[in-house]
């Protein structure tokens, strides 16, 4: 099989090269994917560049941990899937449900990458597909999907109709965020640097948005002028996060995602004034991405793609992700 790989102590993206590998086997536990199309989330920046969890790679990986594709083979004693199933990886593969459980990720060089032909992951690490989704807007899901899934739904205080939530950027998290909102009849407000990017997130429902270059001070404007919002998807981390706080309604949460701007100290003063909270999110479990899955199915929900690329794009594509032009998810598509 080929895949792409990531050699140790890798300090950027430029270092991907395409291997030829043999065919993996499932062994007892394990299900044999037919990788079908991946995508590209901010995390996996940090992975090739040598700066996520644990640093620089301390031998070659294969990188991704979004990856959707069809069982082509299961090891002993594996029950819950079949030859032919439809599935997408789990992010964590030990976390299948109850409290916060971290431990081997998908693509961080300790665990499985989905940027192969041909992956083997424990059974625990394995989703049944949204039936109504192809592999490509499936491939969105397992990192992004389930990140944006859990800061709305998941928790102490999860969305009900009515609510308003605000997002920040155009990403994946806070596009598929925006998208989960809306079809749980909540409002939305978008900041975005860009004009032109804040034009197509309003043709995907937004209710207002504020382009933070020309307000500064946008999380003031929110909480005061806009009324507030119950629920912030915070993927700027601890940059935005006072604003964020300041963007809160009384009893509003902060679902804190920070990765873009993880070091600093937010002052959480602001969270006195709306007795509002901040809940930190890690992506989620199996179970969480199968309720996901569920609503997908049930509000009819496709995940938007900016831009696809071949297999033997790899480069391009993570070029696209990285730069001024990408909007939502940058899928790869394997097969």
């Amino acid at each position: 099989m080929r895949a792409w790989m990531l050699p140790a102590g890798s300090d950027g993206f430029d270092k991907l090269y395409l291997e030829e590998l043999p065919d993996p086997v499932p062994a007892p536990g394990e299900v044999l994917i037919q990788v079908q199309a991946c995508s590209i989330n901010y995390r996996d920046f940090a992975v090739a560049a040598g700066k996520y969890f644990g640093g620089a790679l301390k031998a070659p990986a294969i990188p991704l941990s979004d990856g959707a594709g069809q069982v082509v083979a299961i090891g002993a004693g594996v029950t819950r899937f079949k030859e032919g199933d439809r599935v997408q990886g789990s992010f964590f593969m030990n976390w299948e449900d109850g409290p916060h459980r971290m431990g081997p990720a998908l693509g961080d060089g300790f665990a499985p990458g989905m940027l192969a032909e041909l992956v083997v992951l424990p059974e625990s690490g394995v989703v049944p597909m949204a039936a109504s989704l192809d592999y490509a807007q499936a491939a969105c899901l397992p990192c992004a999907g389930v990140t944006a899934w859990n800061a709305l739904y998941e928790g102490p205080r999860a969305l009900v109709p009515g609510m308003k939530v605000l997002v920040l950027g155009s990403g994946g998290v806070s596009m598929l965020a925006l998208q989960l909102a809306r079809a749980g009849g909540c409002e939305v407000i978008a900041t975005s640097s860009s004009n032109d990017k804040l034009a197509r997130v309003r043709e995907l429902g937004a209710a207002q948005t504020v382009n933070y270059k020309d307000m500064p001070d946008w999380g003031r404007y929110v909480g005061q002028e806009l009324g507030g919002v119950d629920k912030v998807v915070e993927v700027g981390g601890a940059g935005t996060a006072e604003q964020s706080m300041a963007a809160l309604r009384t009893h509003g949460e902060v679902a804190l995602i920070g990765v873009l701007q993880p070091e600093g100290g937010p002052n959480p003063r602001g969270l006195m004034m709306t007795a509002g909270t901040m809940r930190g999110i890690f992506v989620g479990s199996a179970a969480m991405a199968r309720r996901l899955n569920a609503a997908i199915d049930v509000g009819g929900i496709k995940p938007l793609i900016g831009a696809r690329f071949g297999f033997d794009q790899v480069k391009e594509a993570y070029a696209h992700a990285w730069g001024p032009d990408s909007f939502a998810k940058t899928v790869i598509e394997v097969a």
